[in-house]
């Protein structure tokens, strides 16, 4: 009885850790930096996921996101930005740049083609 009682508790602790890795950790920001001709620019490694997966940049300052793909998984053939009518292929093992011009400030998401991998873009 207490052997089940155990394995139920840390069952339901894990359940609890890992909903909340995955619905509520505070995921780490990076800022684009500044470079040629005022374009902001970051590399975004695609493996599984993004890395890093939320990107700052500044509203009307052009950006240009470097996105290298780490895999061959079918998931992160397509990279997808919804709210700016951009959808790219990303070829594996090589870098697709993404370049446009964030004119609101605001939040928005991007995504592979299957919508299973997401960031967020944040526009200040």
């Amino acid at each position: 009885m207490l052997a089940k009682l155990i394995v139920t508790v840390f069952g339901a602790g894990l359940i609890i850790l890992v909903n909340w890795y995955f619905l509520f950790s505070r995921r780490k920001a990076f800022q684009a930096e500044q470079k040629e001709k005022g374009i902001q620019e970051i590399k975004v490694v695609v493996k599984g996921g993004y890395s890093p997966d939320v990107i700052v940049v500044k509203k009307g300052i052009p950006v240009r996101l470097y996105f290298y793909r780490d895999e061959t998984a079918d998931c992160s053939d397509t990279i997808v930005f919804g709210d700016f009518n951009i959808r790219k292929p990303l070829p594996a093992f090589k870098t697709t740049p993404i370049e446009f011009t964030p004119e609101k400030e605001g939040e928005y998401v991007f995504t592979c083609g299957m919508g299973m991998m997401r960031g967020k873009l944040v526009v200040r």
